[in-house]
């Protein structure tokens, strides 16, 4: 077999492979879908209740601690990461969602947290899963889960009774060493 038929030859089956992955990958789509959704604590299709029809009412998950300054949260329910946090100091429960670019607090939580926007702090919009909202940006002075702490955090305050849960963004998660998703157990590491 001449050098330019093995390497046609070669060529074809390199493009067979390629082919046949993209293949596998169509016809696994759901599936592929449904895990990548797991690994990211995002809730799927039609995922809102339990398929029997029993209530799910969101619990936070109790930080355990690892060694030095790292934190395993387990998944809760649908796969979500949940958390008991200390905002500037007092307790709030918070969702971890490495989707928001920021720490996102309900009013609710801002208030138990001792921050409070005046109607005129509310000066940016923001595009959410439910629309555009107006959010007063603050700095936080700590945002801790467990041993982690992060100092000097910026975040965005929702407006009165618009947001039902806080959530913990980016601007605490990117600031971490290491955050790692491995079998149902989120690391987070200062």
């Amino acid at each position: 077999m001449s050098s330019g038929v093995r390497q046609a030859v070669g060529l074809a089956v390199g493009w067979l492979l390629v082919a046949a992955s993209t293949a596998a990958g169509i016809y696994h789509f759901a599936d592929l879908e449904g895990a990548a959704r797991g690994l990211l604590g995002r809730p799927g299709a039609g995922s809102q209740a339990p398929a029997d029809g029993r209530a799910w009412h969101p619990t936070a998950a109790a930080p355990r601690p690892a060694a030095g300054r790292v934190v395993e949260l387990k998944a809760g329910a649908f796969g979500h990461y949940r958390a008991q946090a200390e905002i500037n100091g007092r307790p709030v429960e918070v969702l971890v969602d490495s989707g928001a670019s920021l720490v996102v607090l309900s009013y609710e939580d801002a208030e138990r947290a001792g921050v409070r926007p005046r109607d005129e702090d509310y000066t940016q919009r923001v595009s959410t899963a439910n629309g555009m909202a107006r959010v007063a940006p603050m700095l936080l002075d700590r945002v801790s889960i467990g041993d982690v702490s992060v100092r000097n955090v910026e975040a965005a305050i929702g407006e009165p009774g618009k947001l039902g849960q806080s959530l913990l963004g980016m601007t605490f998660l990117g600031r971490l060493q290491r955050v790692d998703m491995r079998s149902g157990v989120l690391l987070l590491q200062e």
